[in-house]
């Protein structure tokens, strides 16, 4: 997403090495472009401006934030007047012409922010309308208009679909939906790397496994987006074979590759050009969510449990999107935001940025709720916004990924 960002999408932007934190060791590199007030982080937005604010907004409401109308009206005035968003727009008061290089993605994760956020419907609605106007007659999306479909891109819409109040599988070009572009790209159970997704066929034309396009495929074959809980559990735990699989099957089969990618270690690998041997925080955080989802939650939980040991130093290097891909993941396994590790991955994203609001409603659950786990999750919060802090929660743990 890498903060759910597969390595393919980036480098077909140019900008892997500026974009992609999921091997980061050092600082973040410093802006090409001046920081608005209403963003969130510190690095260079050029790359990354609108996914990184959409995440930290999707986190917020996830947490039960009210986020600052300057950040809101930040994201939602990234928008070109077709409905689609670039990745970044430093002048946003200037109309989007040629050089404005809109993408799927940006949009996608901008339609999710915004209907979270609330008091958009408009924007969501033009963004959406652009959305389909550029899906492929495979049924499935590109991260730039025209481009062949992946794994990813597609995942993205479906949850901005489904955001939005639509059906997928109602989306259609050509008589196909998302769900068949998924399916496609769904490795057979017998073949190397069976149950994963591809990215994008291989030079074969075959698909072949990667497990950032499968994390993201989980969610995309069921309907969902950033935000989810832990699901049914699958009716079989390996790779089942069909000849047509369903979007359920698909997700089943992509679930049963991640929990056997993550058993031994409790992470991935990197897939990065250069990364010998380094774990690959951003795509377990996504694993975590995709694994929950699909209803595999103790493995969801282990892969958690290593973020909690192993991600904070990435999460501090890497910025909002990566806090907020730990919070999704906190969320995924019911685990306490407040304490990763020792680290307040709350207090962490909400310093990055203009501080969010707690809502009424929230704080009042907090009073009555009689000391249960929601009860402290939500008190974490409150006294985070408030200045507080919340060390004497730190031996209580849990928390999460996004």
């Amino acid at each position: 997403m890498n903060v759910r960002r597969s390595a393919a999408a980036l480098a077909a932007v140019g900008v892997l090495a500026a974009a992609a934190p999921a091997t980061a060791a050092g600082p973040s590199p410093s802006p090409k472009a001046a920081i608005p007030s209403g963003l969130y982080g510190t690095s260079d937005p050029t790359y990354d401006g609108v996914w990184r604010q959409s995440l930290t907004l999707i986190a917020q409401r996830t947490l039960g934030y009210r986020p600052a109308a300057k950040a809101v009206d930040w994201l939602a005035g990234q928008q070109c007047a077709s409905g689609a968003f670039a990745a970044f727009r430093a002048a946003p008061a200037k109309a989007c012409d040629g050089k404005v290089t809109v993408d799927t993605n940006s949009t996608a994760a901008a339609v999710q922010a915004l209907k979270a956020a609330g008091g958009h419907d408009d924007a969501v609605g033009r963004a959406v309308a652009w959305l389909k106007s550029v899906q492929n007659k495979d049924g499935g999306w590109s991260y730039f208009p025209g481009k062949a479909s992946d794994t990813n891109s597609t995942s993205v819409v479906v949850g901005a679909l489904t955001a939005a109040g639509m059906n997928p599988v109602d989306v259609r070009k050509s008589g196909k939906s998302p769900y068949d572009l998924l399916a496609a790209m769904s490795v057979p159970c017998d073949q190397d790397g069976g149950g994963a997704l591809a990215f994008q066929p291989d030079k074969n034309g075959k698909p072949a496994a990667n497990a950032d396009a499968t994390a993201a495929g989980v969610l995309g074959a069921l309907g969902k987006g950033f935000v989810a809980r832990a699901g049914t559990a699958p009716a079989h735990a390996a790779c089942t074979r069909a000849a047509h699989p369903t979007p359920a099957q698909v997700a089943d089969n992509a679930g049963a590759y991640l929990a056997a990618a993550v058993a031994k270690s409790g992470h991935l690998q990197s897939a990065l050009p250069g990364a010998k041997d380094q774990p690959d925080f951003g795509n377990t955080a996504d694993t975590v969510v995709a694994l929950a989802a699909d209803g595999r939650t103790e493995q969801a939980k282990a892969s958690y449990a290593w973020l909690e040991k192993n991600a904070s130093q990435w999460a501090a290097q890497s910025g909002p999107a990566a806090y907020a891909q730990l919070i999704l993941a906190a969320h995924a396994v019911g685990a306490q935001p407040g304490d990763f590790g020792g680290t307040s991955l709350v207090r962490s994203l909400n310093a990055l940025g203009p501080a969010p609001q707690v809502e009424t409603e929230q704080k009042e659950k907090t009073k009555s709720d009689g000391g249960s786990g929601l009860g402290v999750w939500w008190f974490v919060g409150v006294c985070l916004v408030a200045g507080i802090g919340a060390g004497f929660l730190l031996s209580g743990r849990k928390k999460k990924q996004p």
